[in-house]
């Protein structure tokens, strides 16, 4: 089982930056910062990171779905594509199914779902047959769209407020239930990127170049995986799942071993121990809003060049703090 989702970073303002990864458009230049997407496929189990592409945030070939089809060749068949509903279009579903693998996703927003159609499977639950879209996608080949079927047969059920789509069409596949308990795992990828971005401090990367910052994003994932292995090492030993270790405690406590330890000296039995004490909290059913409650501090945007702004304090003095 393999989740999928994707991201965006920032770089530096550099004219070398922009060109490849340009800032949002309704920014004026010298305001923005340049943005990177990237998209993921992770394991579900261990939570490391099994291949990633980039892209720039917007323009033709951009999307998460265009750069998600690039990590296709490394899907294998029996998998299983766990994601969110952006990525529940009839060309993914197509192009994954051609290779074997199925999927489990809620529905797309603007895709409608009616159980009084379809051949019933349980309550709010049926097969149903969707048809291919007359328009090509952006992102899709010509070939790719002939190639693809005419119909495809997916399955839609509804759990609580949500619906859910899968290509397990028949409950001997999968009960309602068991998908129900795996879509929740969905969101351990929405923790995984936070670790990347936060843990890591990969939310803003620091290279003047996008070949540099390219590869600032690859060593970090490195970084990622290695911090995974550690994890999954304290986790055999302990007898517990990787997915119940802290992420940010196996970090401080490499970080901590490697300035005693000697060098070369291999990871002893003590170091997993105290890298699987520290456990994540189950709460199942979880809901938080999304807001803040800290004000940020009272400083207006910036608004011009840099160079612009010091230029009017040198001869201005700094504006008066504003209350």
């Amino acid at each position: 089982m393999k989740l999928v989702d994707g991201t965006t970073v920032t770089m530096p303002d550099t004219p070398e930056n922009q060109a490849r990864y340009p800032q949002q458009t309704n920014q004026k230049p010298g305001l923005g910062f340049p943005i990177m997407r990237a998209v993921g496929l992770l394991c579900l189990a261990t939570g490391a990171v099994l291949d990633t592409v980039m892209g720039p945030y917007a323009g033709k070939g951009s999307s998460e779905q265009a750069l998600f089809q690039k990590l296709m060749p490394g899907i294998s068949d029996g998998d299983l594509i766990v994601a969110d509903g952006y990525y529940c279009t009839y060309f993914v579903i197509a192009l994954l199914q051609a290779q074997g693998v199925d999927v489990l996703m809620p529905q797309h927003q603007r895709r409608k779902t009616d159980f009084r159609t379809g051949q019933r499977i349980g309550h709010k639950d049926h097969r149903v047959t969707w048809h291919k879209p007359k328009i090509r996608p952006h992102w899709l080949s010509q070939d790719q769209y002939e190639a693809a079927p005419d119909t495809l047969i997916v399955r839609e059920l509804k759990v609580r407020s949500k619906i859910l789509i899968t290509t397990l069409v028949s409950t001997a596949q999968a009960s309602s239930h068991a998908l129900a308990a795996l879509y929740q795992q969905r969101w351990n990828i929405e923790l995984d990127l936070r670790n990347i971005k936060s843990t890591l401090g990969l939310a803003s990367l620091t290279c003047k170049t996008p070949d540099m910052n390219e590869k600032q994003w690859w060593i970090g994932m490195l970084a990622y995986n290695l911090i995974r292995l550690l994890m999954m090492e304290s986790a055999k030993l302990a007898d517990i799942l990787p997915r119940q270790i802290s992420f940010k405690h196996a970090v401080q406590m490499w970080a901590a071993w490697t300035r005693i330890a000697l060098p070369g000296h291999p990871c002893p039995d003590a170091l997993y121990a105290l890298v699987a004490q520290q456990r994540v909290g189950t709460r199942p059913g979880r809901i938080e809003p999304r807001a803040i409650k800290r004000r940020p501090n009272s400083f207006p945007l910036m608004t011009e060049y840099r160079g612009l702004a010091r230029e009017k304090i040198r001869l201005h003095g700094h504006p008066k703090k504003l209350k």
